[in-house]
């Protein structure tokens, strides 16, 4: 039976819905358990939420005559894209570019960010949301890397912000993404 009880509209948690651990993290065993110490809040996402994009590359066989008699997928890619809005958190500033690429002054807490070609580092990600009158998704990425950032508009009519798309790597157990639903009673 249909029921209202069952859709989802995902809001950010007020602690903020994007962490950052590094790889090897243990991951959370459910959407509602405390994460663990070693994962750092990454502050506001930009009003599009996440996009979270699971392709298959596949390719039709067919048979003489022209009826396909089987699919083969050649390919999976799991990726999830959001803007991270805190442009000037050292924390977002390291997913974006790198740890060993941002430096805080210890003195005045000012940062030098250093953009260059260095391979970002693969880390572990949570995508906390909630909807007050369903209960909670949270999503785990064990292994996750930022392979893209969009262009990185400055004007005075809109905040700085990184766009950034995210490539989900296979876990030792074959999964790229792990999504805990928790609902409400």
């Amino acid at each position: 039976m249909a029921t209202t009880a069952n859709v989802y509209s995902a809001m950010p948690k007020a602690s903020g819905a994007v962490l950052r651990a590094p790889l090897g993290t243990p991951g959370p065993s459910g959407a509602t358990d405390l994460p663990n110490s070693a994962f750092v809040d990454c502050g506001y996402v930009g009003e599009g939420g996440f996009t979270e994009s699971n392709t298959r590359e596949n390719e039709k066989k067919k048979s003489f005559g022209g009826s396909t008699v089987k699919v083969l997928q050649k390919n999976y890619t799991a990726t999830v894209k959001f803007a991270f809005l805190e442009s000037t958190n050292a924390d977002v500033l390291k997913a974006v570019f790198g740890d060993t690429n941002v430096v805080p002054d210890a003195k005045t807490g000012d940062l030098t960010v250093k953009k260059n070609k260095k391979v970002l580092p693969h880390n572990a990600w949570i995508i906390d949301t909630v909807d007050e009158s369903v209960g909670a998704i949270r999503t785990f990425i064990p292994n996750g890397q930022i392979t893209a950032v969009d262009d990185i508009i400055k004007v005075h009519s809109d905040v700085i912000q990184y766009t950034v798309t995210m490539e989900c790597f296979e876990d030792s157990s074959g999964n790229n993404i792990y999504e805990y639903i928790h609902k409400n009673s």
